[in-house]
């Protein structure tokens, strides 16, 4: 019962249950080996069950840091939806906020040493996924403990980490991030902010323009990005608000998520000290990049708590709603939707804790290998940015589809405001946005694995000249001869792979450099990787849960799993088509056509049959129930 005890004010203090936090949590054990893992492996490497985590491993511990969560959220947010949006000013906001620190859930990364609590990785995806059914709050609590207090943690001195970090744990300070221009978003090293060191040496001026910035209405404390003089990258520096030299317009009118503060910053020979420079002179795209990394994989998790959040609205609406003379969730197209719904959520928690453990494996291996800690969690999530990319693509999206399915179950009623279908809805589409674009995340995922390939991180190439003498072969109609779980399954993920390795392969020998300004072609091969780790990771948590539980206790979820599957080789087939299609021709286009539908094929299933029983047991139990 730790868990309970280190989050809940009411029965320790903060520094009672510090000490209890430190002597008895215990971390989740590693899975085996997967410090050996690399990221964008998945690809080119076969992965066992036992190597990958599941949240169905997760410690009691962490289970009561979900239902503290949860419990938050219930007294804290829901019943207070209303007032969050349409809140004159930031007061409540802060309010919220500063309860959170009080449990807190502002200082779960923060080492103890700093006044936080020092979790691990996965433990940390825990938070961001149940606060993500949060809504504005959700956004407010994530631009403060990522963004605005990681660049301090993994970049700062310690000088700045003992000055900073207590508070941003507690909550006394809150924190934002400035990087956004008018004319510097994807392209964030076009900033124009300037920063001059002054006569004395003693202090930079910062001048220059921010806009979007999360929390600026209510932080004390900006990481801001700069250029120093005229260099040609960025540099990144700690800004406390008292500075002086800084406005602000007023709160943006946003679509959604109206409740968090967004505001345009303005530095006007904001002084700065010159101890306040974060990490080194024209250091601040690497520490962008690199916090951005983990912005994603979070964003991505955080939407499965939202979807989660917005499918028990659905199920329990549908369940109620009568219309000739029985329940809707009755009707077969209701089943339908929410059964994909399910899937769909089941699939993203999948691969999203299945990389949080990735990367918290990794980065105890550098740490055993004597690197320092706060490298070493950058080093790791670095490794797998391939993995956070792609997910946070996945997430998003996923969650735009919950919210619409969502609000098409609520009928009329989703469009109105008195139902919750409508906030959800519009709050959701902010996250195709954050953290960089889809579209620019699509495009880094590709071109981070082509890079690793090219410094030899990857052996992607062989396998690629493979699948490339494979096509020109006679196929292989023997029947499987291995023995094992979803055999027939593992064998289909294979052969996609195959379509990615044959379609990407041909794409880079046909444009060589060029490749970067085919942008769609580029963008059907992300959507091809995305759709193999997705599909790939729910099937390996299936395995391993069946070896746990048993096939029958997790037939619902192997439901899932195969669903998900064949829905993946239909969407691999698709986006592959697309690619293939925009730079073959003549013999290439139609031996590559029939290499594609080589790679993509599986055995046909009862689709509508596996749907139904997800639904029928979601139904039955109100609440999405995986």
């Amino acid at each position: 019962m730790l868990a309970y005890h280190f989050f809940n004010p009411e029965l320790y203090n903060i520094k009672g249950c510090h000490r209890l936090l430190s002597t008895e949590f215990e971390p989740m054990i590693a899975t085996e080996n997967q410090a050996s893992i690399k990221g964008g492996e998945f690809l080119i490497k076969e992965t066992e069950a036992a190597q990958i985590f599941i949240p169905e491993e997760f410690t009691e511990e962490q289970r009561m840091i979900a239902q503290t969560c949860q419990d938050f959220l219930d007294r804290e947010i829901f019943p207070h939806s209303d007032e969050i949006d349409s809140a004159k000013d930031t007061s409540l906001m802060e309010s919220l906020m500063d309860k959170a620190g009080e449990l807190g859930l502002l200082g779960t990364s923060v080492p103890e040493q700093y006044g936080g609590f020092g979790m691990d990785f996965n433990t940390s995806m825990i938070v961001a996924d149940y606060i993500g059914a949060a809504g504005s709050f959700a956004v407010a609590l994530s631009a403060h403990t990522g963004i605005g207090t990681l660049p301090i943690l993994y970049y700062g001195t310690e000088e700045q980490k003992v000055k900073y970090l207590p508070k941003l744990a507690t909550g006394e300070y809150k924190a934002a991030y400035c990087l956004t221009e008018p004319d510097s978003g994807s392209d964030a090293n076009a900033a124009k902010s300037r920063a001059v060191l002054n006569a004395e040496g003693t202090h930079y001026l910062i001048n220059g323009q921010k806009m979007w910035i999360s929390n600026g209405g209510f932080a004390d404390i900006f990481i801001v990005f700069a250029k120093i003089d005229t260099d040609k990258n960025l540099s990144a520096f700690i800004v406390e608000k008292d500075f002086g030299g800084i406005t602000m317009n007023a709160e943006e009118h946003k679509l959604g998520i109206k409740g968090s503060s967004t505001r345009q910053v303005f530095f006007n020979d904001c002084p700065v000290p010159v101890e306040n420079l974060l990490s080194v002179r024209e250091g601040g795209f690497k520490i962008a990049v690199n916090i951005l990394n983990i912005g994603r994989i979070k964003l991505a998790v955080s939407g499965v708590g939202a979807s989660r959040m917005i499918f028990n609205h659905a199920v329990n609406y549908a369940n109620e709603r009568k219309q000739f003379g029985t329940s809707i969730a009755n009707f077969g197209a209701i089943k339908f939707k929410l059964a994909q719904m399910a899937v769909k959520v089941f699939a993203t928690e999948s691969a999203s804790y299945r990389a949080g453990q990735n990367i918290d494996d990794a980065i105890q291996s550098l740490i055993a290998g004597g690197m320092p800690e706060g490298e070493a969690k950058l080093k790791g999530v670095e490794q797998f940015a391939i993995e956070c990319a792609m997910l946070k693509v996945h997430g998003s999206e996923v969650l735009d589809y919950a919210a619409d399915e969502g609000v098409q179950i609520y009928g009329g009623m989703g469009y109105s405001a008195e139902a919750p279908m409508e906030r959800a809805y519009r709050d959701a589409r902010i996250n195709r946005i954050f953290e960089g674009t889809n579209e620019i995340n699509r495009l880094l995922s590709v071109d981070m694995l082509l890079k690793r390939a090219l410094k030899g991180e990857l052996n992607i190439m062989q396998p690629a000249m493979a699948v490339a003498k494979e096509i020109m072969s006679i196929p292989d109609f023997s029947s499987d001869e291995e023995e094992g779980l979803f055999v027939t399954e593992k064998k289909v993920l294979r052969n996609l792979k195959k379509a990615v390795l044959m379609t990407a392969g041909a794409a880079v020998q046909k444009f060589m450099q060029n490749l970067q300004n085919e942008q769609e072609i580029i963008m059907n091969v992300a959507d091809m990787l995305i759709e193999i780790y997705v599909a790939e990771s729910t099937l390996l948590r299936v395995e391993k849960l069946i070896g746990m539980r048993g096939e029958e206790a997790v037939s619902l979820q192997k439901d899932a799993a195969l669903i998900y599957l064949h829905e993946a080789v239909e969407k691999v087939n698709s986006a592959g088509r697309a690619a293939i299609t925009s730079f073959a021709e003549g013999d290439e286009l139609r031996g590559m056509l029939m290499g594609l539908k080589r790679f993509t094929k599986i055995d046909p299933i009862n689709l509508k049959d596996a749907r139904r029983r997800i639904a029928d047991h979601a139904i039955g139990e109100n609440k999405y129930s995986f």
